[in-house]
């Protein structure tokens, strides 16, 4: 785990220490909280794996649940939550789950503990990564140098090599290549990350294809009453990164091959990585012009009434897989806690 995560992880202990949690409940006038998941797991992570930060396990979930019912908090759907964003007076605090990205094991570990609890969702679905065809490029480069004791970084000519047999350096070459790719615009992306696949026999369709639902599992997951299906573009590209002519097609063409396989156009969106580098004002007003009628970044925060006034840029409150201590769950769920750290990472 990086310094940074040590310190947000020291600073959860303090504030549940100090019982700051029940104290930002009672001064913050955040009606609810939208919570972001990606992949629910039973199994621990090894000892190198970054993306943990996206896995929880199955029973931090449901004691996720569970908590925040006891803290007189409802878990809703997403329309139910415009609906309360817009009420003239707050009522009880609410809870909305969502997931992004269509992993299976939300099928085999999520769904089963959404249904015993009757908690509603939303399902925000990558339509090239359910045809199999789309690239998982952040676990694609986590696998690679899992299994390498090197490797060769290779840009605009230049290679460089880095040692990969320590957990340690495992965990620096990650971070190199991770912010490389991150800086670099989609096309340059996906080249260098076919390249860097083909060169270490990394087949990235295969991996896709074993990480994400398809269609069928999909239709299945969708007939659940619980369910609410989202848009989340067709490649999961940063949306800033490209041209609004690109952007609006990824998010229309989403809408569109959700509509024509589940006869419904999806009515909310995900915007892929979801920060200030990967969506701003431009894209808020894409999801606008396009219909939606909420759309949710990964900015930290609470949900205010002001938010019923621009529902396309909407904050999540991520349930973080370095942080499944229980006592944390209160801090998850105090809406002003995450609004004061939106404003100060902007």
């Amino acid at each position: 785990m990086s310094l940074k995560y040590l310190a947000i992880r020291a600073m959860f202990e303090a504030l549940w220490l100090a019982q700051a949690p029940r104290l930002s409940r009672a001064l913050s006038r955040s009606r609810g909280v939208i919570f972001t998941l990606h992949r629910v797991l039973p199994e621990p992570p090894p000892a190198f794996s970054p993306n943990a930060i996206l896995q929880v396990q199955p029973d931090f979930l449901d004691y996720v649940i569970t908590r925040v019912r006891s803290l007189g908090l409802d878990i809703v759907s997403l329309d139910e939550a415009l609906e309360r964003l817009v009420a003239k007076t707050a009522g009880r605090g609410f809870v909305v789950l969502t997931f992004d990205d269509a992993y299976r094991d939300n099928l085999h570990h999520a769904l089963p503990i959404l249904r015993r609890h009757a908690a509603p969702f939303t399902l925000y679905v990558p339509t090239a990564l359910v045809d199999g065809v789309g690239e998982i490029w952040w676990q694609a480069i986590e696998d690679i140098i899992a299994r390498q004791e090197a490797i060769a970084l290779t840009v605009k000519g230049e290679t460089d090599y880095l040692d990969t047999r320590t957990t340690g350096e495992k965990q620096a070459a990650f971070e190199r290549v991770y912010w490389l790719m991150r800086k670099m615009p989609e096309a340059e992306r996906l080249a260098f990350l076919r390249g860097f696949a083909e060169a270490y026999g990394y087949d990235l369709g295969r991996q896709c294809r074993d990480l994400i639902m398809d269609w069928q599992e999909l239709r299945g997951f969708a007939d659940e009453p619980l369910c609410t299906l989202g848009a989340h573009t067709v490649h999961h590209y940063e949306l800033a990164k490209l041209p609004i002519d690109e952007a609006r097609n990824e998010m229309a063409q989403s809408v569109d091959i959700l509509a024509a396989q589940f006869g419904q156009r999806p009515a909310h969106f995900s915007y892929p990585l979801g920060g200030p580098l990967s969506a701003g004002p431009r894209e808020f007003e894409l999801a606008r012009e396009i219909g939606f009628r909420s759309a949710v970044t990964t900015r930290p925060g609470g949900l205010y009434p002001a938010h019923a006034q621009n529902p396309h840029a909407l904050p999540r409150v991520s349930l973080n897989g370095f942080f499944q201590s229980r006592r944390y769950v209160d801090v998850f769920a105090s809406g002003g806690l995450f609004t004061a750290l939106g404003k100060v990472s902007g």
